[in-house]
């Protein structure tokens, strides 16, 4: 086992800055859901995704080639990223309720120029449009789905009716 020293006046300041970070993101989710009990945000301040890993993406013309990116899934957001240790996302889609119009289903649409080695596509409906994804394996591409469908089923509370609508506001 290897042991690291660290003076205690350094400990200390750590676990202040790691305070003050987690003070900013509950104080973030408080203005993002106001109706929200300190009870309900708190599982909100760890960032446990319901799934993460690569996949491929095209543009929203879907003339562009697939692109590998790094995605998590955070409930009902998906957010991509360039590299798994980048900052801030490069994108993201809202996921709603299949009521809604949202869904996600196994393949791409015929006739998608697919430039990709990665041939096990995924297709996100969206209100505003489809995305498009291909995943590596079949197993991958089985989990994103089930992923991805385990959330579209699931009744929207307000909050998230907010979050859809700020969402849409800025793309």
């Amino acid at each position: 086992m290897i042991r690291f020293l660290i003076p205690r006046k350094e400990i200390i300041e750590i676990v202040d800055w790691f305070n003050s970070i987690r003070a900013v993101q509950l104080h973030y989710l408080k203005v993002a859901f106001p109706g929200a009990s300190d009870i309900e945000l708190k599982p909100k301040l760890t960032r446990n995704f319901l799934k993460e890993g690569y996949m491929e993406k095209t543009g929203p013309r879907q003339t562009e080639g697939f692109k590998k990116r790094w995605f998590t899934l955070d409930h009902r957001k998906l957010m991509y990223f360039k590299d798994p240790l980048d900052a801030f996302a490069k994108g993201e889609v809202f996921l709603g309720h299949k009521d809604l119009g949202y869904s996600a289903s196994p393949g791409l649409p015929s006739g998608t120029h697919c430039n990709s080695s990665w041939q096990n596509g995924i297709t996100i409906k969206t209100p505003e449009r489809s995305f498009l994804f291909t995943c590596e394996t079949e197993t991958e591409q089985q989990d994103w789905l089930k992923h991805f469908n385990e959330v579209i089923n699931t009744t929207m509370s307000p909050q998230e009716y907010s979050m859809e609508a700020l969402f849409k506001h800025r793309h």
